[in-house]
């Protein structure tokens, strides 16, 4: 069907999240209308937007519709599935089991996750972490994309890629590879010796304040779940195709709500969840063996392209495009999530950051 961009004009406004904010109206204007205009410009039906201030969770807040066909708004309780920002969160765990002695970021992956073939040289987590392993990614009209095939297990899953060969020598080049997150989650359930979704809620999960977040499940009654939606080539909006995502459950197969991510970012910001030191060591921008970085860290991106240090992640699949960022010095956050894919989620959370890290402070 097509959505009008008169009726997405009309259904743009905020929903409060609660009735006392810590953010100041002239941010919560300037943030309603970023917004808007990103709606009106990228046609998407619903956002889920939280900020985090001065190591606060302020405010939170949904715009648009979460289901077209059913009419439902988008609130500060929406559930997206969070794509590729799944892989910061799985990192934030991973550091975790560093922290507590449980993992060697040096280890051959073998000595956690014995199921994965060696190869010719040894992989370690640390370059599964910051895509530096030589696994591969997804190929052109790889199967995997639209998959609707259900893993019941971690080493099920790595049966997708674990035989393939090895893109690059591993340290030698970056290469993006959620396929490599799923080797992480074996390797992460070797350590904690739990399964990999268990290990998550009790060490980050629950310890944040994310009560929300769980498994990607599409058989699964998920109250609040967002309906996901695509374009055709001329522009009209349609539902997401179907895929099951538990082949890639650390990489991609996450679901939360703009609020858990907020409290995540509180945790992290406020050394809550990790050490400073550990925080620091995941953030700190990995070099490749030819000396070459791009500045992606341990799970995270950083960079400096706003004007200050920023350290985040994007996502997009089917049903969403998603986007956390931060500015650890000024303890700023701000989620943004999407039931629209392919549209610069990114791109607007730098925007709502620049505005959260420039605006006066709260009272």
């Amino acid at each position: 069907m097509r959505f009008r961009l008169c009726f997405l004009l009309i259904l743009v406004a905020a929903v409060p999240a609660w009735a006392q904010t810590k953010l100041d109206p002239a941010s919560i204007s300037e943030i309603n209308k970023k917004v808007t205009e990103f709606m009106a410009k990228s046609g998407t039906p619903g956002i889920s937007v939280a900020i985090v201030k001065d190591g606060v969770f302020v405010w939170a807040t949904g715009y648009g519709l979460a289901d077209l066909e059913n009419t439902v708004p988008a609130t500060n309780e929406t559930m997206y599935r969070l794509a590729s920002v799944s892989k910061p969160i799985t990192a934030t765990g991973a550091m975790w089991l560093v922290e507590h002695g449980k993992l060697d970021l040096d280890a051959p992956v073998q000595k956690y996750c014995p199921v994965f073939p060696k190869k010719p040289w040894p992989i370690t987590s640390r370059q599964v972490l910051g895509h530096l392993a030589g696994i591969r990614h997804y190929k052109e009209d790889d199967p995997a994309l639209s998959s609707t095939r259900h893993y019941s297990s971690m080493e099920e899953a790595l049966k997708t890629f674990a035989d393939d060969d090895l893109v690059t020598e591993p340290g030698k080049k970056f290469n993006y590879s959620t396929f490599g997150y799923t080797l992480l989650g074996c390797v992460m359930e070797g350590a904690s010796g739990q399964k990999f979704i268990d290990f998550m809620q009790q060490a980050v999960f629950v310890p944040a304040g994310m009560t929300h977040t769980r498994r990607d499940d599409g058989l699964a009654i998920i109250t609040h779940r967002a309906q996901g939606y695509q374009k055709d080539e001329k522009g009209n909006i349609l539902n997401s195709d179907l895929v099951d995502t538990s082949y890639k459950i650390p990489g991609g197969g996450i679901i939360a709500n703009a609020e858990d991510l907020a409290r995540l970012e509180v945790a992290l910001l406020n050394d809550t969840l990790l050490k400073r030191e550990t925080r620091q060591q995941m953030w700190t921008a990995q070099k490749a063996s030819d000396g070459s970085m791009n500045g992606y860290a341990l799970g995270w991106g950083t960079g400096t392209d706003l004007g200050f240090v920023a350290v985040g992640h994007g996502g997009n699949q089917q049903r969403v495009t998603t986007a956390i960022m931060m500015q650890p010095e000024t303890k700023a956050g701000v989620v943004v999530l999407c039931n629209m894919e392919f549209v610069p989620a990114s791109g607007l959370a730098g925007d709502l950051l620049k505005i959260i890290v420039g605006a006066p402070a709260a009272h």
